[in-house]
């Protein structure tokens, strides 16, 4: 009889000592230390590789590590497990600090001392390679946001530019992921390739260097590419492709205006979370450049920033990377493949053209 009163008396309070109705526990949120330490390694040995390979820059060295290592099967399950949530904080947050501190490479006075010119070619093969290839992308069928992102990585700043295009229009993270990987592929060829047309296609080095750097996608490949030619070149490579990277906060807020009128009823009510106009990190990003432009910024700070930029988009590359799944990208991989080809075909002929007409 006590044991049926107590029987009745649990089930009474919930059956787990606990108040009728009374809130379940909250669930545990995965620690995201395991994958952070995860990113850590994926940085230093990414290091490794570039200090060993110079021309293999880091960002690269780190998201093809992170598909490795999402492949590998000591690690596959920790990096699903226990890990995953770190390497999401990493992918997200630590690229848009990345994202700010790359603000401080930019100058206005640089850029606008390359000429009017200069600044129409660039804007003009931006909006070539952009439209081009979100056209392209969705009539090709590509899932998702997979167009957009592919788009903005090719016409702008490889990777960190899908980082911050991703955090507006919250793309799936396999999206994210392999989008990444495609532009981090085709960047990584234009090392090997680019250099060996720069004499057939009659540049001078100058000419060279403004190619590469509206041609190719991230600044690390820019530079790793562009040194081949010289000191000219490289300049040259640089500048121009940080006035690419300018163009990263005016599209990101387009891609938020859109985004904004899409979650509106047609009588102007939101029917879900609607992204800020300009979100913060962008913002960050344009006060980094200002700042550079006072030239009051010492050189040890910047040089500080600068590794501390790449340090952090390293990790947030191992990241992403870590998110791509292979045999997915394989069933679509000749759809991926020939987009990709046909983007850095647009991109490199409309920088070929535009240096032509421009020097």
């Amino acid at each position: 009889m006590a044991l049926i009163s107590s029987r009745v008396r649990d089930h009474a309070v919930g059956g787990d000592g606990g108040a009728p109705g009374a809130p379940k526990p909250p669930r545990k949120v995965p620690a995201p230390l395991p994958g952070l330490a995860m990113a850590a390694v994926g940085v230093a040995a990414a290091w490794a590789v570039h200090l060993l390979v110079p021309a293999v820059p880091m960002l690269t060295a780190a998201v093809v590590l992170g598909i490795a290592a999402a492949h590998t099967p000591v690690l596959r399950a920790r990096i699903r497990g226990t890990g995953r949530a770190g390497l999401t904080m990493a992918g997200k947050r630590l690229m848009r600090i990345g994202i700010v501190l790359l603000g401080l490479k930019l100058s206005l006075h640089d850029v606008l001392g390359l000429g009017w010119a200069t600044v129409v070619m660039v804007l003009a093969v931006v909006a070539a390679t952009f439209g081009g290839t979100l056209w392209l992308g969705r009539k090709l069928g590509l899932r998702g946001d997979q167009p957009l992102l592919i788009a903005t990585g090719y016409s702008i700043c490889g990777a960190s530019a899908i980082g911050a295009v991703s955090e507006v229009t919250g793309s799936d993270e396999e999206d994210v992921a392999t989008s990444v990987a495609l532009v981090t592929l085709c960047g990584t060829l234009a090392i090997a390739v680019l250099p060996l047309l720069h004499h057939p296609l009659g540049l001078d080095d100058a000419q060279f260097g403004r190619w590469v750097g509206a041609g190719v996608h991230d600044v690390g490949q820019v530079v790793a590419t562009a040194q081949t030619a010289g000191p000219d070149a490289l300049t040259d490579a640089v500048l121009v492709k940080l006035m690419r990277v300018a163009m990263l906060a005016p599209l990101v807020a387009a891609v938020a205006m859109s985004v904004r009128a899409r979650r509106a009823t047609p009588a102007g009510t939101p029917t879900g979370k609607r992204p800020a106009l300009v979100p913060l990190f962008v913002l960050g990003f344009l006060a980094m450049v200002a700042v550079r432009s006072t030239g009051l910024v010492p050189g040890g700070v910047l040089d500080v920033a600068q590794h501390a930029q790449e340090l952090l988009l390293a990790a947030a590359l191992f990241g992403l990377g870590s998110a791509v799944h292979l045999p997915s990208l394989v069933r679509t991989g000749g759809r991926v493949a020939a987009l990709g080809l046909s983007s850095w075909v647009v991109i490199a002929g409309a920088s070929y053209v535009g240096v032509l007409l421009t020097t």
